[in-house]
């Protein structure tokens, strides 16, 4: 696995000036809106502690009664503006005690972080045994495009790679599915990235209301198979994992 990125410092840096400005101008989605939906439903009802790391103004589960961790004090605002319970702080070093949460939600940031084993450490530390973690991560090094570097990745996850990580930090994959709301089409993503950087308002006016409704619109039904699905031509995978280790 190849790690793009020289620092902690300068993958902060660069992860921030991307995020902050697109969570300054973007709308939250409520999280009944995505098609994880019917199945943060059923998770959730194993337990009522519940947090979600990272979660933007993209939120996956319920905004009442989730604790909510996030860098971005623009996208942390707009969350307690709708009424959410949120924590300014990183996915490294949560301030939350031991086993705190029966139900962990981790969406696209574990691939933005330097040090992704001490991620896994903390997400392992506050989730109790039993606890299930909901995790996206984009998968297989030869799949790394401009868009990876643009978005703030530092990697991307072999299948081996990322089950064998989780079963050290105490998590089995009870389930998967493919996964991604990013566009397949390489002209439509260098076309998005040319617009954020060259005329930011005529991007951002696109995103908020054609490409972010259209993308949940079409969106397909998860088709969560048992353990690990064929990864062959998967760019992004959604894992079902519970803590099955102290």
């Amino acid at each position: 696995m190849t790690v793009h990125a020289t620092s902690e410092a300068e993958l902060i840096r660069s992860n921030s000036e991307f995020y902050e400005p697109l969570w300054r101008d973007s709308k939250l989605v409520p999280p009944e809106r995505f098609n994880t939906w019917p199945l943060v439903q059923e998770l959730a009802a194993h337990g009522s502690r519940r947090l979600e790391v990272a979660p933007g103004l993209r939120p996956r589960l319920p905004l009442d009664g989730t604790q909510f961790l996030d860098l971005s004090h623009a996208a942390l605002s707009q969350l307690q503006k709708h009424g959410a319970r949120t924590t300014h702080g990183l996915i490294g070093a949560m301030p939350f005690a031991e086993a705190s949460f029966d139900f962990t939600c981790a969406f696209d940031i574990v691939e933005h972080v330097l040090d992704d084993d001490a991620a896994f450490a903390e997400i392992a530390r506050v989730t109790a045994s039993g606890g299930y973690l909901l995790l996206s991560v984009p998968l297989h090094e030869s799949a790394w495009t401009a868009f990876d570097d643009f978005v703030g990745h530092c990697r991307r996850y072999e299948p081996d790679d990322i089950v064998a990580k989780l079963a050290a930090h105490g998590f089995t994959v009870e389930r998967s599915a493919v996964y991604g709301m990013q566009p397949s089409s390489p002209r439509l993503l260098a076309w998005g990235q040319h617009y954020l950087t060259t005329q930011r308002d005529r991007a951002m006016w696109w995103y908020n209301r054609v490409f972010m409704p259209l993308s949940l619109r079409f969106a397909g039904k998860l088709d969560l198979k048992p353990g690990l699905i064929d990864t062959t031509g998967v760019d992004e995978i959604l894992l079902v994992c519970k803590k099955i280790a102290a």
